[in-house]
């Protein structure tokens, strides 16, 4: 069946004004002011957007599928994420990471959840390794993970400047850029090692020694959670001038803001008036991740767990602040889709996958979804769940 929208305001992100979008096959494959289909014989649905806009499915570079954490004992496991989360976020595109828990979570699972929401509709991919150093793989190499197994695509999240971390030295780290970069490349994917960052003092600067000390590009790495507070969003702008990537976290608690954590939606504004350019910077959801509360000596004070419409109310919240909505949707699509080598993700052009969302002007609330052409949401109501939901 062919679907065609009429009469939306497009952004690929970039606005292209008002025009009508034909989607066939799982792909964007006509946008013009005006189309007409004429013929018999071929089912088409008609949707009339009324100016709505029509926007690309935001990328999610960081969420935790198979659930994450567990900071605060066995009871404190957060659960697995289903598919209707992120259909309620409009997200189409999501990249998983193992995180703090290696031991009683896999990486094999963490696959097997992939797989199971890809057959949903859902485009996943996932990061080899965890927090830890030496790293987990599936075949027992970095490289070989990434050239073997179609999902992965980068190592991550990897924590640096973090207790819970492995304390990985500068060579440590430099041997596994360069593996993850070296099976990006004969398996032609992006080969990113995704950083978690804590925070800690050290910050950044493990990865400045890298670059300075070994043959390391400093494009190499796309570290995480840099809204933590304002110190490294600083240093983060300074690296991001220099070609890294930068990526902001949506969930967070009010006690995480108390303690000086900047709202996702904010930082992005920080970031751009500190002279970052839009194509450096993404948000993303930690979603399923725990997101816990220690207090300065590492004890745990209390733990909530990420959620992927963090992502949406971050982009209505940007929207609302008066930051260019190209700017927005860049942020919260094309750019990390750009960053991870997703060619056909997080973009409104012919021949990209049909990943679409559309929003209010006045309230920008989510009304519709489709993933690879397929309607996902209608007028709010989500027509996918999971098996085993009701």
């Amino acid at each position: 069946m062919l679907t065609l929208i009429k009469n939306a305001r497009v952004f690929s992100p970039a606005d292209q004004g008002l025009n009508d979008v034909l989607m066939a096959n799982g792909s964007i494959a006509a946008i013009a002011p005006e189309l007409t289909l004429t013929g018999s014989g071929v089912d088409v649905e008609t949707i009339d957007a009324e100016a709505r806009w029509l926007v690309p499915g935001f990328v999610d570079p960081l969420a935790h599928f198979n659930g994450g954490g567990g900071e605060g004992g066995f009871h404190t496991r957060t659960p697995v994420m289903p598919i209707t989360d992120a259909i309620e976020a409009g997200i189409a595109t999501m990249v998983s990471g193992l995180g703090t828990d290696a031991s009683t979570r896999t990486l094999e699972d963490m696959l097997a959840n992939a797989h199971g929401l890809s057959n949903l509709g859902l485009t996943t991919y996932c990061y080899t390794g965890s927090y830890q150093y030496p790293v987990v793989t599936v075949t027992g190499s970095i490289r070989n993970d990434l050239i073997l197994i179609d999902k992965m695509i980068g190592i991550g999240e990897l924590a640096i400047a973090d207790k819970r971390g492995s304390q990985l030295t500068a060579a440590e780290l430099a041997r596994v850029a360069s593996e993850a970069k070296v099976g990006g490349l004969l398996s032609g994917k992006a080969g990113v090692t995704f950083l978690h960052v804590g925070d800690e003092q050290s910050q950044l600067s493990l990865i400045e020694q890298v670059t300075q000390d070994f043959d390391v590009d400093v494009n190499q790495f796309y570290p995480t959670h840099i809204n933590r507070h304002t110190g490294l969003v600083q240093q983060g702008a300074h690296l991001a001038k220099q070609g890294m990537m930068l990526d902001l976290t949506c969930s967070t608690t009010p006690e995480l803001v108390a303690e000086g954590e900047i709202p996702a939606a904010k930082c992005v504004a920080q970031l751009l008036d500190l002279g970052v350019a839009v194509s450096q910077i993404s948000i993303s959801t930690d979603a399923n991740a725990s997101l816990p509360d220690f207090d300065a000596h590492g004890q745990l004070r209390g733990l909530k767990v990420g959620r992927a419409v963090s992502l949406l109310e971050t982009v209505q919240e940007c929207l609302r602040d008066g930051i260019p909505p190209a700017t927005v949707f860049a942020v919260a699509a094309s750019n990390a889709a750009k960053r991870l080598k997703l060619d056909h993700k997080g973009t409104i052009e012919i021949g990209a996958d049909a990943d679409l969302n559309l929003l209010c002007p006045d309230s920008f609330t989510l009304t519709d979804v489709w993933y690879r052409g397929r309607r996902m949401m209608n007028n709010g109501e989500i027509l996918q769940r999971g098996y085993f939901q009701p």
